[in-house]
């Protein structure tokens, strides 16, 4: 397929993505992965302009870099330049050009060779900018692909102004856990598997993050990293910004018992305890648990708090892991899986809970899982791929557990 038609058949990608799509997120993060692979770019970002603050927010970006938390002041940088101005903005050399401010892929891992940044025009006001960062093989954008990103952005403008789409963007978060370049290699013998090649990613303070990935793609060993249960190789880990990379075994089992909660596949109950007693176990592990019948009652167990594991349904079940995971007080949950043995009405009630949860607790939810429905729950949506993370997606109207459908 010529350049011409290439480019033409991704335009009408774009349109049946923005037209057909429900979920105006899914549809711009969508659009936007068309223009990344079009143009073979390393990175790119859909900025949104916040009126109350002026300032603009990603609410999708792909790359190695976490940008979830930068935002960009109206005018200010190549971003901002665009926004104000409603022009779009070629760069081959952006160290060399006075509008570039290094700050927002540059300061985290991604140095910025050439970049196409172009406004999204609504019929009356500039609502934000679609930028792409960097072509793999080296070269800088030419005119052709300036005006394809032009195209996308255009009909993205169109299809928020048609589907009265309202930004609602949140202020910055406290971040709880940072990722920075974390790698992790298994050797066997002389063999050296590379699992994890450099992650960065901060998780915040009450928020529901949902991280989506094929099979050993290293998102479960990321999970890991992240609960204590495996280390890295390079890279820094810090919690509440202090270095974790390196703990003893004493701040490990410390950390295990009274900052994280795990909530599995398997729901690893013993089964010669019953629901109650199964919650009494963890709880007497930790410093300052919540009692133990408050935790089954959270999860709408109290009639069955005398049941053993084999005398409940399985979504019974996971509600008590749900419980025992909660009891502890945890700063975050892990949950890997949760929902994955459970059909679709279980399903809908294990989320309700930990939706509950997260509402009246205030506790951070990391959750892996091969369901896209599930990560429309989600504050953001992580991607891994081959290691990294190819992206990340802030849902800025997340659905309640009762509107998801699969």
């Amino acid at each position: 397929m010529d350049k011409d038609n290439r480019f033409l058949h991704a335009t009408f990608t774009i349109m049946e993505q923005l037209l057909e799509v429900d979920n105006l997120n899914d549809a711009l993060a969508g659009s936007l992965e068309i223009i990344i692979r079009e143009l073979d770019a390393e990175a790119g970002a859909i900025w949104l302009l916040d009126k109350k603050t002026d300032r603009l927010t990603p609410i999708f970006h792909t790359g190695p870099a976490d940008i979830t938390n930068i935002t960009v002041e109206n005018g200010i940088g190549i971003e901002g330049v665009v926004t104000k101005s409603g022009k779009s903005i070629m760069v081959d050399d952006p160290a060399a050009d006075a509008r570039f401010d290094g700050t927002v892929f540059d300061d985290y891992g991604l140095e910025t060779k050439s970049m196409i940044c172009v406004p999204l025009n609504n019929v009356d006001e500039v609502i934000g900018c679609c930028q792409i960062v960097n072509k793999r093989s080296g070269e800088t954008f030419n005119n052709d692909e300036l005006e394809l990103v032009e195209h996308m952005a255009a009909l993205a403008a169109m299809t928020i102004d048609e589907k009265g789409f309202l930004v609602e963007l949140d202020e910055q978060k406290e971040v709880l856990i940072s990722l920075k370049n974390v790698t992790k290699d298994y050797i066997t013998g002389e063999t050296v598997n590379s699992v994890l090649k450099g992650i960065n990613l901060d998780i915040y303070k009450n928020e529901f993050v949902a991280v989506l990935g094929e099979s050993g793609c290293g998102k479960s060993t990321m999970m890991n990293i992240i609960g204590g249960m495996d280390s890295l190789t390079e890279g820094t880990v810090e919690i509440e910004g202090k270095d974790f990379s390196h703990p003893t075994d004493e701040d490990l089992t410390n950390y295990r018992r009274n900052f994280v909660g795990f909530i599995f596949q398997q729901y690893n109950l013993m089964p010669n305890l019953t629901a109650l007693e199964n919650v009494q176990f963890i709880a007497e592990l930790v410093e300052d648990p919540m009692p133990p019948q408050e935790a089954i009652d959270n999860v709408g167990l109290t009639s069955r708090a005398g049941n053993y594991p084999g005398q409940m349904s399985g979504g019974q079940q996971q509600r008590v892991s749900i419980a025992r995971a909660i009891v502890k007080r945890p700063r975050i949950i892990l949950a890997d899986e949760p929902t994955a043995a459970l059909d679709y009405t279980t399903s809908i009630e294990v989320l309700k809970v930990i939706e509950e949860i997260m509402k009246s607790k205030g506790t951070t939810v990391v959750m892996i899982t091969h369901n896209p429905e599930i990560a429309k729950m989600a504050d953001r949506v992580v991607k891994i791929r081959s290691g990294k993370v190819a992206s990340i997606k802030k849902n800025v109207h997340p659905l309640h557990a009762e509107e998801l459908v699969w």
